[in-house]
């Protein structure tokens, strides 16, 4: 009895220790984790390779994962390059198995753990902001490095009631025929899948599996059978997280599933040369390593053969989970909504869409195309859906910079709602509105809807973030920027005329070329094409962080 309460006490606080550990890392990390994973992703190689890193420096492949879910979501990362990022944090999450075999299970530190956790925890209760993450990460480092004490503590009274030959034999054990030794493989990768999946946590479970082995309790080739279903085991977590979920959280996972059983499929046929290869590096290689590498090798495996094919991949995975979201509220996920940041930035893309929309929509009009054909009320549906996307933000922005970004994001989306409504109560203009001085106005309308949408657009193609707007290549940027400043002259212009045009217009009623109701209309006319311009030009502005 004493035997099982110390392994699972030891499991109970190797668990407590990373999820303190994990946050810690995370709230060190902050915004930096958005910004390197945004940045890194160019293409589903370098997603890997930094995915790896990200996550081995955060230990936590799950904050790797909802941070990518978030940023796919919003549109800043195609779902290739996202893909890239959840395999890498597939390999680095691996990292944790090397600490464990190489200095958790060799080298006594419950000694040093106790100050450490007295240290750490000192530290987050009276530091604020990375100080305490750092306190309360160091707590978690500690707590872990004890679960392991107290769990090979545990295991080691295990070792002496079971043994390697009290499990199933596997294949390619000497002496095992084909039958039972598949038999055998298969019922040990159904026991780590089910360890995995109540832990909902592979690195614990591969913790046990690597104590165990270290205490004699299983042999090589069973721990690495038990890792195999460990693997595919961690997929649990993303599946049950999906559920609900947007179809960009519901294609990551799927695909993360997909990953764990192609990866495990091909373990799986390799298994007996495999087997055969390790008990030969076993005489040179002690077995905790030989299980961290074969660790390693699984998930990497798993990328060697999937990253060359990620755009087939990419394409099954989409026809088996086709998108129904309407364009206009694509991006709003509300797995973006742990980081402001990337929830801010979806707001912004979406309401550059909407107003490249309303834009095409008042030029058509103005052309004599048409124009009423219900952008406006869709796009008022979709701008209130932004309104509560916000409102639903969990984390307040960190740096000046991404605070700026918040306020000039709600000023455009004023503005666009604004533009909207008054679309949706009178209508697009027509194109005949009277006058030489109507027509221009009209003429100078339609030069500023083409210069807004040229803005409108080049923010709704972005491709990464960065610090300050515009987060564009410079060729883009330089786009935006010159017709923002063609959309400004134009909006001057037509206030000029605006004036002009209801001066001359009220003062043609006393001599009886209009009465008033004529005057009144004609007025109201041009003022409404000056305000649909003046609102597309700042919005336009603070879309881009030019807004006053």
């Amino acid at each position: 009895m004493s035997t099982t309460i110390a392994a699972l006490g030891g499991v109970g606080l190797f668990l407590l220790g990373m999820t303190v550990m994990t946050d810690g890392l995370k709230a060190m990390a902050g915004s930096a984790l958005r910004t390197v994973l945004s940045k890194a992703a160019a293409n589903p190689l370098s997603g890997a390779f930094w995915g790896g890193v990200v996550t081995l420096l955060v230990q936590s492949s799950s904050a790797t994962t909802m941070t990518t879910i978030g940023l796919v979501s919003a549109g800043l990362l195609t779902f290739p390059q996202g893909l890239g990022l959840v395999f890498g944090a597939n390999v680095g999450t691996t990292g944790t198995g090397w600490l464990i075999a190489l200095v958790g299970l060799r080298i006594s530190l419950s000694s040093y753990a106790l100050p450490m956790i007295f240290v750490g925890a000192l530290t987050k209760l009276l530091a604020t902001g990375r100080i305490a993450a750092v306190g309360a990460a160091l707590a978690g480092f500690a707590l872990v490095l004890y679960g392991l004490t107290t769990l090979q503590q545990g295991m080691g009274g295990l070792a002496e009631r079971l043994h390697p030959s009290d499990l199933p034999a596997v294949l390619g054990a000497p002496e095992v025929g084909w039958l039972a030794g598949s038999s055998g493989l298969l019922k040990l990768v159904f026991v780590g899948f089910a360890m995995t999946a109540v832990m909902q946590s592979s690195t614990a479970a591969i913790s046990v599996t690597l104590a165990a082995f270290g205490a004699g309790a299983i042999g090589l080739d069973q721990g690495c059978a038990l890792i195999i279903g460990q693997n595919i085991g961690t997929a649990t977590s993303s599946a049950l997280a999906a559920i609900g979920a947007s179809v960009t959280a519901k294609r990551l996972a799927l695909a993360y599933v997909l990953f764990k059983v192609v990866a495990a499929l091909i373990m799986l046929i390799a298994f007996p040369f495999t087997m055969r290869s390790m008990q030969r590096w076993q005489s040179a290689v002690d077995g905790l390593t030989l299980l961290a590498a074969y660790h390693t090798a699984y998930n990497v495996v798993g990328v060697a053969v999937l990253l060359p094919a990620v755009g087939w991949f990419t394409r099954l995975i989409e026809r088996m989970l086709p998108s129904r979201e309407p364009p206009l509220k694509s991006g709003l996920d509300p797995a973006a909504l742990g980081n402001s940041v990337v929830a801010v930035e979806a707001v912004r893309r979406m309401v550059a869409r909407v107003l490249a929309r309303l834009f095409i929509s008042i030029s058509a009009s103005l052309s004599g195309g048409g124009g009423r054909d219900g952008a406006a009320a869709n796009t008022s549906r979709a701008l209130d859906e932004a309104r509560e996307f916000l409102s639903a933000l969990k984390a307040a922005p960190e740096t000046e910079a991404e605070q700026n970004r918040l306020t000039s994001t709600l000023h455009a989306l004023d503005r666009a709602s604004r533009l909207a409504r008054m679309l949706q109560e009178t209508g697009a203009p027509g194109p005949d509105t009277g006058g030489p001085d109507a027509l221009r106005a009209a003429a100078l309308c339609n030069a500023a809807m083409h210069w807004a949408r040229t803005v409108a657009e080049s923010i709704s193609t972005e491709s990464a973030l960065s610090e300050r707007a515009p987060p564009i290549g410079w060729q883009t940027a330089a786009v935006a920027e010159t017709a923002l400043r063609e959309l400004e002259n134009v909006a001057k212009a037509l206030e000029v005329i605006q004036q002009e045009h209801r001066a001359k217009t009220l003062a043609a009623v006393a001599p009886g070329k209009l009465n008033a109701s004529e005057a009144f209309d004609r007025v109201e006319a041009v003022r409404r094409l000056d305000e649909m311009v003046h609102l597309a030009w700042r919005s336009a502005a603070h879309l881009l962080g030019r807004g006053a």
